[in-house]
């Protein structure tokens, strides 16, 4: 079984670390404060976010290169702002949920989130899981969700050496767009409700299981891959 994990909302609450990163390079840069003010990135890549905000709030479009440029002056302030970002926590029960499947010789842990990779590590060895999982998917691999859950499932397949069963392959997220891109794919999904959507938004979007939290994982795998 492969697992993808989305971050933020499944694993994690950053407590508002990259929305001050980004704050201060808009303010910087562009004479922009509150530039993350009434935006939503629950389920939305980083490029996405970016995208948005210079539509929305200086309207005009904004190249690949620039949005490069101001992820790579975004990383390093993220990284600054998670040890001072008291309302940072992990999300109820990711220690056992992790724990076991780590113990299942069938699981493999992999992350499909939209963050970019370099802010996905940052995030994770912030609460010291990064080398917990062995590949994953990520903001800049691919412009929508489902081309990033697409390249964790390639890489986890690359990684386990075999064509995986779609059945066998599990998004755990917390929003709509990760329940949509696991349909896209025709994978299994599971919407844990510790992110900002409730349990019944989710339960509208139909994923394979709703938790409340991931406490729920162990029981509900060993019941979805009994032999």
């Amino acid at each position: 079984m492969l697992y993808l994990f989305d971050i933020d909302g499944t694993l994690l609450l950053s407590g508002g670390a990259g929305s001050r990163a980004i704050n201060s390079i808009f303010e910087e840069r562009y004479d922009l404060t509150g530039a993350m003010d009434n935006v939503s990135p629950g389920g939305k890549t980083d490029p996405q976010i970016i995208r948005e905000v210079f539509h929305t709030r200086l309207d005009r479009e904004v190249d690949d290169t620039e949005v490069s440029d101001f992820i790579d002056t975004y990383v390093p302030l993220l990284r600054r702002e998670l040890p001072l970002s008291d309302n940072f926590r992990t999300m109820p029960s990711i220690e056992d949920a992790l724990g076991f499947l780590e113990n299942d010789t069938d699981s493999v842990l992999a992350i499909a989130t939209g963050n970019v990779q370099d802010a996905a590590k940052a995030k994770l060895e912030h609460i010291g899981m990064w080398d917990r999982f062995v590949t994953g998917g990520y903001g800049d691999d691919a412009a929508e969700r489902s081309g990033i859950v697409a390249t964790a499932i390639e890489r986890g397949e690359a990684h386990t050496k075999q064509r995986l069963p779609r059945r066998d392959i599990v998004v755990v997220g917390d929003t709509p767009r990760d329940v949509s891109a696991a349909r896209d794919c025709g994978i299994t999904v599971v919407a844990v409700a510790t992110g900002r959507p409730s349990r019944e938004e989710l339960e509208d979007c139909k994923p394979d299981a709703v938790f409340d939290t991931l406490a729920e994982l162990p029981d509900w795998h060993r019941a979805h891959f009994a032999a």
